[in-house]
């Protein structure tokens, strides 16, 4: 059997499996509920949060019923068709390499004919911001007032680069950056499905060198698992991703605090040979300062 990533093996299948984006998650389950669906939603934010994968989520659950319900069947096989693309009714479109007119105008052709199989028929378009101005030119005058059976899912990481004239014909979602807490919750849930033993600490500082990014972190766990294999420690999960170890950032600091001269010159001289570039070791030091800080406060 074919080897699954672990970023498409645990991808999330239902919007309570979307990690850190509950003010979009409970909107669209209350909009489905209340039967207050928009023609159109735009989803924008950093890599890596789930704008595409909210997307599918959400064409799953207008079209996986006889009616729109945010208790779908995620295996069911209209649901597995529009999680891998190959759904009728879902048609999934890269702006960046379907840019022109052309195929904008291929796309409003498309929706014009009634869904085969499902009650929608649903265009998404992610990187929508690299469309050119003559295809969302192309696109405004469908997108205000599409068929009854008609509906479009944008994504975006460069909300600016959208006209103002798409934007305001849609309802628009901004997704944060998840917090290190919310990763690292995560990655333990998937890791004891996975049975593979890990630290904290080690998790700790994947989730921190993921910079708010779901899809980064489940990357940086399969770089991490295939350096390390059955063991996974702290020092080598350090190794692989070039993080310095904490035993050197207190050596630093103890050595500001000691005033110890010598002591910081040997702590500089490591720091040089680790490999790791001036802006990384400033960032980590910043980091430890700044956790020293937290640590000093009473409650």
């Amino acid at each position: 059997m074919t080897y699954k990533v672990l970023s498409l093996k645990w991808r999330p299948q239902s919007f309570e499996d979307v990690i850190g984006q509950n003010h979009v998650s409970k909107t669209l389950i209350n909009s489905i509920k209340l039967n207050r669906i928009g023609q159109g939603y735009i989803f924008t934010g950093p890599r890596g949060v789930g704008k595409t994968t909210t997307a599918r989520i959400l064409a799953m659950a207008l079209n996986s019923g006889d009616s729109p319900s945010v208790d779908f069947d995620p295996n069911s096989t209209i649901a597995k068709e529009i999680a891998e693309g190959r759904s009728l009714d879902v048609v999934e479109i890269d702006g960046a390499s379907n840019r022109g007119i052309e195929e904008i105008r291929n796309l409003r052709e498309q929706i014009k004919f009634a869904p085969m199989e499902s009650k929608f028929k649903i265009i998404i378009i992610d990187e929508v911001h690299m469309l050119t101005n003559q295809a969302f030119n192309a696109l405004l005058r469908t997108l205000e007032e599409p068929p009854p059976h008609g509906k479009f899912i944008f994504a975006t990481t460069d909300i600016h680069k959208v006209p103002a004239t798409i934007i305001s014909r849609c309802q628009r979602f901004d997704f944060n950056r998840i917090s290190v807490n919310d990763i690292s919750n995560r990655i333990n849930f998937i890791l004891k499905e996975e049975n593979i033993k890990i630290t904290n600490e080690s998790i700790y500082l994947i989730s921190r060198k993921a910079d708010g990014s779901m899809r980064d972190a489940l990357s940086i766990l399969e770089q991490v698992i295939s350096y390390c294999g059955d063991e996974i420690s702290n020092k080598k999960v350090s190794e692989s991703l070039g993080v310095i170890a904490n035993e050197l950032l207190f050596s630093f600091t103890n050595a500001i605090r000691k005033k110890n001269h010598q002591e910081m010159i040997d702590v500089l001289n490591v720091l040089s040979t680790t490999g790791v570039s001036a802006n990384q070791i400033l960032v980590n030091l910043k980091n430890h300062l700044r956790n020293i800080l937290y640590a000093g406060i009473s409650d």
